[in-house]
């Protein structure tokens, strides 16, 4: 068994790798775990009063046990205590020597807090601790220990684009919080989960970012809420250009045809026979492709549903014409106003009543929807980071922390760049 003991010693001395230290036992313990003693071989440390360099011995600490990386499937705990050294400084304080591998509050050495961290990138607490047999609370410490809860703003060099939206915390309820985010260059950082949607909170947010960084915003994107444009515009004023989501707008004028595609639909159903009624199965799907991805069945479809349907007809006419428009990239923000006039003009000519909760909203922001014709920024980058959120709330099976929300998109965003290991190529190596 000594043997045993002495072979595995030497192994565990190799593969652990802690810098200055000897590997002075070694034992596979009846539950099977590896249990491994350690001592230090620096000598002296750094005094915790005066910062000198001290190297008189006064004893030792207590022994520490630690979880380290798992061994061929099987726990790794290492045991050491640390010599203590007295300063002549003051009234002679003693400091207890400061090793790299471990952080003084924590069971788990460094190497396997990494680890650890890697493991709950796009994962759940509750997956990792029944994977690697640990607490939730031990995870959820070690998140609130590496992983901050408000933007690391010293790390960011500019911020080009803001983009602000909202996200129910919990589904079926009005509990919406406002999602933050910024994009620089083709990097996106999320830079706040705010506790609500209102004004007032979202222009505190935005006032409390440094102003080395507000200097920076160029554009801000957003739905067509007032209280995110509202808030933005208190802040930044005419120095940022707001653009209104143009997926956004689209969803609006698009939902307009819809509602009277309903209404058509439900008279037709009334004044047609069963049999031409059914004629227009599929009338739904048809009428939301582009007319370049319709079939002949559909577009046959579409022919009979507008032939007893002219101002369905008119009106998916009108509705292609507005995307056609914000597909050009040939207009300026003032020549897509007077585009957005006269198509107002034209549907009002018409007597089509479904575009006018719309054309309300047009009037009242054309200014933000028409800045999306200077630069074709959108909220792209927002709505990829909501897609995130929800499959982190599926995930989690709800997710109501605001602050481990923010810690969970951080580490899903940054964590294989921060904890992630490097690969090293192969040489020598093909395939």
């Amino acid at each position: 068994m000594e043997t045993n003991n002495e072979t595995l010693r030497q192994a565990l001395a190799l593969l652990l790798e802690f810098p200055q230290t000897r590997v002075e036992a070694a034992f596979e313990d009846r539950d099977g775990q590896y249990i491994v003693t350690l001592s230090s071989t620096q000598e002296g440390t750094t005094c915790h009063r005066c910062s000198r360099w001290i190297t008189t011995r006064n004893g030792w600490s207590e022994w520490k046990t630690l979880r380290h990386l798992d061994l061929l499937g099987k726990p790794v705990y290492v045991r050491f205590r640390l010599p203590r050294y007295r300063c002549d400084c003051d009234e002679g304080p003693t400091t207890t020597q400061q090793v790299p591998w471990f952080n003084r509050r924590s069971r788990l050495t460094k190497a396997y807090e990494e680890h650890l961290l890697r493991a709950c990138i796009n994962s759940t607490l509750s997956d990792v601790a029944q994977k690697e047999g640990v607490s939730i609370d031990t995870l959820q410490g070690l998140l609130d220990r590496q992983i901050a809860t408000t933007p690391a703003w010293e790390t960011l060099a500019s911020i080009e684009v803001i983009g602000i939206d909202e996200i129910a915390m919990k589904k079926g309820h009005r509990d919406f919080v406002a999602i933050v985010t910024a994009q620089s260059g083709d990097q996106t950082h999320i830079l706040g989960v705010l506790k609500d949607r209102k004004k007032a909170t979202v222009v505190d947010f935005l006032s409390r970012i440094p102003k080395r960084l507000r200097r920076t915003v160029r554009v801000l994107c957003s739905d067509l809420y007032e209280g995110f444009i509202g808030a933005a515009k208190a802040v930044f004023g005419r120095r940022v250009r707001v653009v209104a989501d143009r997926f956004h707008v689209a969803k609006l004028y698009r939902e307009a045809v819809d509602r009277l595609r309903k209404q058509e639909l439900k008279r037709l159903k009334r004044t047609l026979s069963a049999t031409q009624y059914q004629s227009l199965k599929g009338a739904m799907w048809a009428l939301r492709k582009q007319p370049e991805d319709l079939s002949d069945e559909e577009q046959a479809v579409l022919e009979r549903l507008f032939h007893w349907s002219p101002d369905l007809r008119d009106a998916v006419a009108f509705r292609d014409e507005l995307t056609a428009l914000f597909n050009r990239d040939d207009l300026s923000p003032k020549q897509a106003k007077l585009l957005f006039n006269g198509w107002s003009t034209r549907v009002k000519r018409r007597g089509l009543r479904c575009f006018d909760t719309f054309i309300r909203t047009l009037n009242l922001h054309k200014d933000d929807i028409s800045n999306y014709f200077l630069g074709r920024h959108n909220s792209g980058f927002v709505e990829g980071l909501n897609n995130k959120i929800k499959v982190i709330k599926r995930r989690c099976y709800g997710l109501l922390n605001r602050q481990h929300l923010f810690q969970r998109l951080y580490l899903d965003l940054f964590g294989y760049s921060l904890y992630g290991r490097k690969i090293k190529g192969l040489h020598g190596v093909s395939g």
